[in-house]
């Protein structure tokens, strides 16, 4: 059902827009139209970068695929580096070189360092007071401080290594039970579950499964990455945003909002008991929430951290936690079924590393470069997050010598840039090797290395990147250490589905289903 919904997201959100646009353009009033056509027109004496043709009123919507970053690489090709569109009536500008990447975190970062906010984002997340989507200011780098310091510094990363442990153990199995079943495993499913499990845990101190094998929270938590994406008036017409509330996207977000509110308040209050009746427990393995209150608790803030505040960071860890390590993990393992050497190479490593012990250990993994070496380029070929975390500039900016006014939405379309054969050897093969250690110019995700950004870069670079890939690693490892695994259409000539669906990250379109052997030491 999951995997469902977000596969059909962006197709649906783009269905209500056509067919919206479809019966009301017409009823626009005269001098709207021509308001709107003013503003398309606006800054003609500008030196914008180069755009593709635009039609009225939608300016370069119509443009956009079921897979946009596709469409913007598309129309990159033909029109340059840097491209200048109008989504609706929202100036845009898609940024896909890493010497324009470059430019614009090193010489302009701060005009660059806002977020660009969406309908669903200022409900959700109480008007962006959380981490990735508040103006770049003060509060941020609070927010920030405490983020980078205190829920997501390596010791915090470290000290939550006994939930993955756990977690990827009750997987494991799991798989083994449906090897005695003779069932093929779900692998989409079960990384689905045993992700959302760490991050439930690691947030809120409680498993998002239930001892029953279901989701408690399954039903909200899938309309809130479904209505994260869904499509708005207001995002790309202002004037229109009373449609919204006419077709019933307000009402959904706020009641939304409203269950996701409530569920936070719960999880808020019971921490806030247990904290008067004990010392809070074991320092080291206190969840978000903990952690939260008893800085807010102990006066160690240098601002006011409401508890609205805190149940924005608490959203925003999970949006940012979940699904990202999911479409990893998931394109790791179908880009190894479709290149059984790697494949094979990888499982030398983990076993050969491991040996015969009874568990994999967190040691085992940091030795582990090739299945490093394996993430990375997974990273590369599918990022999660093909445009980054949309950015909105503050000011006017210069930006490889053109003109680039204040309120423009930036897109940097890292899936683009790490493709680009002009800077990728074989850039659509998958080739871990390419970021092997003993190369003359290793390449790496700190945000240095500009055609290779899977988790941004600048100041507002992703700081939950070494949390990610702790748990995408471990979790990995562990499927190649302890099962075989064989795609089972190979038998019959068939080729595994590799096609995209694009929501709040890219998913595989197809569920993958996949045959294991277990392996014995």
């Amino acid at each position: 059902m999951d995997l469902k919904l977000l596969q059909s997201l962006w197709q649906e959100s783009h269905g209500v827009l056509a067919h919206n646009l479809h019966f009301l353009i017409p009823l626009l009033l005269l001098p709207l139209i021509l308001l709107l056509l003013l503003r398309l027109n606006k800054g003609g004496n500008l030196n914008l970068p180069p755009s593709p043709p635009k039609l009225p009123i939608v300016g370069n919507l119509h443009q956009l695929g079921s897979l946009p970053h596709g469409s913007f690489q598309a129309l990159s090709n033909k029109h340059g580096p840097l491209m200048f569109l109008h989504l609706g009536c929202v100036p845009t500008l898609v940024v896909s070189s890493p010497e324009m990447v470059k430019e614009m975190l090193k010489s302009h970062d701060i005009v660059f360092a806002n977020r660009a906010r969406t309908t669903a984002v200022d409900i959700f997340l109480n008007g962006s007071t959380d981490l990735t989507f508040a103006p770049y200011g003060e509060y941020w780098r609070q927010v920030r401080k405490i983020c980078v310091q205190e829920l997501l510094s390596p010791d915090r990363v470290q000290s939550f290594q006994f939930l993955r442990e756990e977690e990827v153990d009750i997987m494991i199995k799991k798989i083994r039970g449906s090897c005695l079943e003779g069932k093929q495993v779900n692998i989409s499913e079960m990384l689905i579950t045993v992700s959302n499990n760490i991050v439930f845990r690691t947030v809120l101190g409680q498993r998002n499964e239930g001892e029953d094998g279901k989701r408690r929270y399954g039903e909200l938590w899938m309309r809130v990455m479904e209505e994260a994406a869904c499509f708005s008036f207001r995002e790309y017409f202002p004037f229109l945003g009373w449609l919204d509330v006419l077709t019933g996207i307000t009402s959904r977000l706020k009641r939304t909002f409203k269950d996701i509110d409530a569920l936070f308040e719960l999880v808020i209050k019971e921490h806030k008991d247990k904290m008067l009746t004990t010392d809070g427990g074991q320092s080291n393995k206190k969840n978000f929430v903990e952690i939260l209150l008893q800085l807010k608790e102990d006066g160690m803030l240098d601002f006011d951290l409401n508890q609205d505040s805190i149940k924005a960071i608490l959203l925003d860890m999970f949006v940012g936690s979940t699904d990202t390590s999911i479409t990893t993990m998931e394109w790791a393992m179908a880009e190894l079924m479709k290149n059984p050497n790697i494949m094979k190479k990888a499982q030398e490593e983990v076993r050969q590393v491991v040996g015969r012990k009874s568990k994999v250990a967190v040691n085992d993994v940091n030795q582990m470069c090739y299945l490093k070496c394996i993430v990375k380029e997974t990273l590369r070929l599918h990022p999660p997050v093909p445009f980054l975390v949309p950015r909105e500039t503050s000011a006017n900016a210069k930006l490889g010598g053109y003109d680039i006014p204040c309120k423009t939405r930036v897109y940097v379309n890292s899936w683009a840039i790490q493709r680009d054969p002009k800077f990728w050897d074989k850039a659509e093969e998958f080739l871990p090797e390419r970021f092997n250690a003993n190369n003359s110019n290793p390449i790496d995700f700190i945000g240095q290395d500009f055609q290779y950004i899977p988790f941004g870069g600048g100041r507002r670079v992703c700081p939950g990147m070494s949390a990610g890939l702790k748990t995408v690693e471990y979790v990995l490892a562990n499927l190649l250490y302890w099962f075989d695994w064989e795609f089972l259409g190979s038998a019959i000539g068939e080729e595994l589905d590799m096609s995209e669906v694009f929501g709040l990250s890219i998913h595989k379109k197809v569920p993958l289903y996949l045959a294991a052997t277990p392996y014995h030491p």
